[in-house]
This record gives C-alpha cells, sequence and structure tokens, in this order.
C-alpha cells in the first residue's frame, strides 16, 4: 500500500529529507534497485522514489521498518530511521534535533551541506568547513564529552571537499566576527595557522569571505548571533530544488532548523546588515593576514 499525501498541512520537511537521504543510500548500498526493493516490501516503485525524493508528506513507519529490515540496517539506525518517520508528520515553525540523531549518519547538517549549493554564514568562530584539522580539534576537544576526536575531525575534513573540490563545489558567503580573530583557540601556533588558511581559501572563487570589524558598533545581525542560511538551488522551471532554511548550531542543546519563509527572508535581511557594514574581501584579508603574522610573532 502506497503512502498518501495530506494536502491540508505542510509539515516541517527535513525529517523526510533526512530519512530520504538515508533510505536511498542504504538501498544503494545493499545493491537494489528502485524497483526490487519496493517489490520485496510491497510498495508501488512511484511510492518509493517518492520516499527516497522527500516529495510525500506522509510516511508509514511500518514501510520505513520493513525497507530497513531489506537493507539489513542495524536496529539502533532503524529506531532512528522511524523516528524520522514519526518527526517527518510534525507541522511546525521550527524543527529541532538532538540525542537520537547526533551520530554522522543522521547528522541533519552533514546531509543539507552535502545538498546545499549556496551557504551564507555569519559566525564569531571559524567555520567548521573553512577549519584547519589543529583548530577543529581544540574546538571538539572542549566540548564536553567528546568521544574519537581523531575521527571527528577527520569527518570535519571530509566535509569541506563541498567547498573546495574543483568540480561545481558549493558557493560559500562567510561573514567572520573581527572577535573570531582575536578569540585564541588552540594556542598562537594554532591560531596563526588557522587565519592564514581563511586568508587563503578565501581567494577560491566560489568563496567570499568578509570581516565584520569591532568598530561597526552594534550592527542589527549582530544582535542575533551566528546562523548558517542553507539554499539549494533552482531546477530547469526556476523553482527551489528544496526549500531554503537556516541553521542553528545547538552547542550541547539541539541543533534549530527555520523553514518558514519569512524566517528565511528575515535572515536574509540580517545576512545584508551584516555585509553591509563588513571589510570588502580584500581589506579582510590583509586583516586575516596581518593578524596571522602577529601570532607567529
Amino acid at each position: 500500500m502506497s503512502p498518501t499525501d495530506d494536502d491540508e498541512t505542510e509539515p516541517s520537511t527535513l525529517a523526510r529529507r533526512q530519512l530520504a537521504r538515508f533510505l536511498r543510500e542504504r538501498r544503494e548500498e545493499a545493491g537494489f534497485s528502485i524497483a526490487k526493493a519496493a517489490s520485496l516490501v510491497e510498495l508501488s516503485q512511484p511510492a518509493l522514489q517518492r520516499i527516497e525524493t522527500a516529495k510525500t508528506k506522509k510516511i508509514r513507519v511500518v514501510d520505513v521498518k520493513a525497507l530497513c529490515e531489506v537493507y539489513e540496517v542495524s536496529r539502533a539506525d532503524t529506531t532512528r530511521a522511524a523516528e524520522l518517520a514519526k518527526q517527518a508528520q510534525v507541522t511546525s515553525w521550527y524543527t529541532a534535533f538532538a540525542g537520537l540523531y547526533s551520530d554522522e549518519t543522521f547528522q541533519m547538517i552533514v546531509g543539507l551541506t552535502a545538498s546545499a549549493r549556496q551557504l551564507i554564514a555569519y559566525q564569531e568562530i571559524a567555520l567548521g568547513l573553512v577549519q584547519t584539522p589543529d583548530y577543529a580539534r581544540a574546538i571538539i576537544s572542549a566540548l564536553p564529552g567528546q568521544e574519537d576526536i581523531d575521527r571527528r575531525v577527520e569527518l570535519r575534513m571530509k566535509r569541506q571537499t563541498i567547498i573546495t573540490r574543483k568540480t561545481d563545489p558549493v558557493k560559500l558567503e562567510l561573514l567572520l566576527h573581527e572577535s573570531a580573530l582575536h578569540r585564541v583557540i588552540g594556542g598562537p601556533r594554532v591560531m596563526a595557522a588557522q587565519l592564514r588558511h581563511l586568508a587563503e581559501i578565501s581567494t577560491l572563487p566560489n568563496v567570499s569571505l568578509r570581516i565584520l570589524p569591532f568598530s561597526a558598533g552594534c550592527t542589527w545581525g549582530l544582535q542575533h548571533g551566528p546562523f548558517v542560511i542553507l539554499k539549494f538551488g533552482l531546477d530547469t522551471k526556476g523553482k527551489p530544488v528544496e526549500p531554503p532554511l537556516v541553521y542553528f548550531e545547538g552547542h550541547g542543546k539541539p541543533d534549530l532548523y527555520l523553514e518558514d519563509v519569512d524566517d528565511v527572508r528575515r535572515y536574509d535581511g540580517l545576512a545584508s546588515a551584516v555585509r553591509s557594514t563588513s571589510l570588502d574581501e580584500v581589506k579582510s584579508r590583509d586583516l586575516l593576514r596581518r593578524v596571522a603574522r602577529e601570532y607567529a610573532a
């Protein structure tokens, strides 16, 4: 029996997007075609395609569990997938994920950034996608209860290829508060290397990095704290491939995601306010290199 859509409500798309990615990847790893997998769990091929492309608003938990069984997914991951199916029914102006979805397989932001075509970020420390290994290690080590730190650093470095790859890299606009240059993370040597890395990566054609200086004062966008806007590009008809959203890292609390159109528009405005009072790209790069030399002295 196929899942049915409910046209009267519009649940959060995040859970079903993440579940779609997970089920598609597990099917491919198991070596099944969509037609074969669908027949094994008594779904129609179009129904499974809708699940895998996040096009259906209602996903039956029993179907998700059946697919996980066919793909020989672990019990723990099956539980997580089933919970995502339940979360996909929730209608809310924001979505919070933590705990159950904290491992790398289910970490929401990993899948979203991998699918994004443009990221606009306001940050007060270096964004994970542009961190050096030593800077990342210092950040991760400072969080309570962290294990497998080297592995987490390695995973963070692998994620950065979406920015640095030569073929179709993600477009990144990083608006970085000047405090990030002076908040010593990992020691002077680590800071010098990190700031040089930021200066170097800012020369990539798909990267724009601008510093919001202390002299800018209390910018409107500054009052709202760090955020990342994710945009997923347009299809051949000029419509968004996936709805844009705003992400806030939880730092020990649940990560938050805003999907409402007005919220995304408001944070686009906040980014514009920060951008308008930031140094230009050349002056920002010069500042990064100058402070790096001070650390290295």
